[in-house]
């Protein structure tokens, strides 16, 4: 990731070429930070985990490091799935300065669709104003910024509830004869415990529900089911391949 800060000094001749798929960069991100607003929208896709000290929640999108399930080889996400803001952000991204106490809009400077020939749209107008694609982004930025904080805040109440666990997503393998093999383990991670989470005093419950946090830790727990589509997925992914390998 070459991040530099976007300035009309330094960029006002580049610009973004449409490509029809955009999204190569993210064929090796299996793990994408999610906020909390998405989570309705991104558990149909796979498990929304906690994870780091921090709990940062992820979208899990492959079970083997390097490799998102979803997306094709011709840099397009496989149909109905949810593309993450994180994603959809590139090639532009904040970044803290700390001199000056403030976010930075920055792009990175080696993405694909960046280029300073045949672009369809520039950066900065012709008298050094950004254009209204810029405008658009910095607003998508801002706007996923505020989610990103409301984000901290979420996990923060769920820390102060104490509702976290460490938890782990596993396989069973069948055997050749039918029987099923020994689990193995795919993750460990964290997530909200149901135990914990129904155990809360009624008024606090009642509280998650009338601030919305009731209905995100829902749908995080919710998307858990989605570990064993990854797996199916994959051995459907496998076997395919493995067609292929004899068919040569």
């Amino acid at each position: 990731f070459r991040s530099e800060p976007l300035a009309k000094e330094l960029h006002s001749k580049l610009g973004v070429k449409r490509m029809d798929g955009p999204f190569g960069f993210a064929k090796t991100g299996h793990a994408i930070p999610l906020t909390v607003g998405e989570f309705p929208l991104a558990m149909v896709t796979g498990p929304i985990i906690f994870v780091g000290d921090e709990k940062l929640p992820i979208a899990v999108m492959g079970l083997n490091a390097g490799e998102n399930m979803f997306v094709k080889d011709d840099g397009t996400f496989v149909s109905g799935i949810y593309i993450p803001a994180y994603v959809r952000r590139y090639p532009f991204v904040f970044a803290n300065d700390e001199t000056n106490k403030q976010m930075v809009l920055c792009i990175d400077r080696g993405a694909e669709f960046v280029t300073d020939k045949g672009y369809d749209m520039p950066f900065f107008e012709a008298n050094g104003e950004p254009t209204e694609y810029t405008k658009n982004c910095i607003e998508f930025c801002n706007n996923f910024e505020v989610e990103r904080q409301r984000t901290m805040s979420f996990v923060q109440l769920l820390k102060d509830l104490d509702l976290f666990e460490t938890k782990e997503a596993t396989f069973t393998p069948a055997n050749p004869d039918g029987t099923q093999g020994e689990p193995q383990k795919i993750a460990e991670y964290f997530g909200v415990s149901e135990e914990k989470l129904n155990a809360l005093p009624h008024a606090k419950f009642i509280e998650l529900r009338d601030n919305g946090a009731l209905g995100q830790i829902y749908a995080h727990i919710h998307s858990l089911v989605g570990w064993d589509r990854l797996v199916a997925l994959a051995m459907t992914k496998a076997a395919e391949q493995q067609q292929t390998l004899t068919a040569q």
